[in-house]
């Protein structure tokens, strides 16, 4: 288990319990009261750290490495159930953004989102989950056949951002997302968002537009990472701590501004801690989600979506 800088008095006090259960073992001292005493104080220290969580800190968790990304949730939702889809039918398929049909109990579902990399050469093989304008056009393609067959759509939101590359933007990055954006408004199916690790800028919002939109506890959405716009407001990444904290950008923040429907609680110490508890939790949400969406009609489904994000921003003095 990798620990982040502020989790290292979590980290001591396990430690001290391991060494202390280890005394245990190899001699004839009862240390169990000892034990007792190191696991109240973990317990205790654990409850204050992560209940009092800058939004920095949880930026930090949200590309802790341990933590599930796209595809763990997928395979451990669908099971044997997943077909994965690749390629949009005009340039080739891109690796950053995956998507197929999967099912959850007896329900099929098309499952899209940006996959990052476990070790650097999945990164690299990955584009650190940053898609090029394929990767946008193989989600849109998803979408329209989802929508042909009556599927509803489920999208998984964790990355950096789209792709920012010279290529990208000769291959018409913006318009790969705009098109999404405008399609997926009045896509005629019910499509449930949820952000499970970074949901930055455009690339986030590229297959960010749902019915409900749902964030983990310890993840973020925003138009700009806080190091980018901590480079651009000062033009240093010393500030990110600032950045992070003016942009309001965590689940928190983004629920209080009525951005996003409904905030995943997540287990102490964040999705990795405990992921099969993650798993069940997000899997739960997404049928329960559904059931509040299947028996809309498609015209009722589109004028809804459309009138919630016409009501974004809208500030009556």
């Amino acid at each position: 288990m990798e620990y982040l800088e502020f989790e290292l008095p979590i980290k001591d006090l396990e430690d001290q319990l391991q060494k202390c259960r280890i005394i245990g073992e190899e001699s004839e001292v009862d240390v169990t009261e000892t034990c007792e005493q190191i696991e109240k104080k973990l317990k205790a220290t654990q409850k204050d750290i992560y209940k009092n969580l800058t939004p920095w800190q949880r930026v930090q968790l949200s590309r802790h490495p341990n933590r599930p990304y796209t595809m763990d949730y997928i395979n451990a939702i669908c099971g044997n159930t997943f077909l994965e889809l690749h390629g949009d039918r005009n340039f080739k398929d891109d690796k950053a953004m995956i998507g197929g049909l999967g099912k959850i109990g007896d329900q099929s579902f098309m499952f899209i989102g940006q996959q990052k990399g476990y070790n650097t050469k999945t990164r690299q093989y990955r584009n650190f989950g940053m898609a090029n304008p394929e990767g946008y056009r193989k989600a849109l393609r998803l979408m329209k056949s989802a929508e042909k067959f009556g599927i509803p759509v489920v999208t998984l939101l964790d990355t950096p951002g789209a792709y920012p590359g010279l290529e990208a933007e000769e291959r018409g990055q913006g318009e790969a997302i705009a098109r999404n954006i405008l399609e997926m408004t009045r896509l005629k199916v019910p499509i449930i968002t949820i952000v499970v690790g970074e949901g930055a800028s455009g690339g986030a919002l590229g297959i960010g537009v749902g019915d409900k939109v749902l964030m983990l506890e310890n993840t973020w959405y925003s138009v700009i990472s806080p190091e980018s716009c901590s480079s651009i407001l000062w033009r240093s990444w010393e500030h990110k701590e600032t950045a992070a904290e003016a942009l309001k950008l965590t689940a928190t923040d983004m629920k209080k501004l009525k951005l996003v429907d409904e905030i995943i609680k997540e287990p102490l110490g964040g999705a990795h801690r405990d992921k099969e508890h993650t798993f069940t939790t997000v899997s739960t949400t997404i049928l329960k989600t559904f059931d509040a969406l299947k028996n809309l009609s498609p015209k009722d489904l589109v004028s809804q979506r459309m009138e919630k994000y016409a009501q974004m921003g809208v500030y009556k003095g």
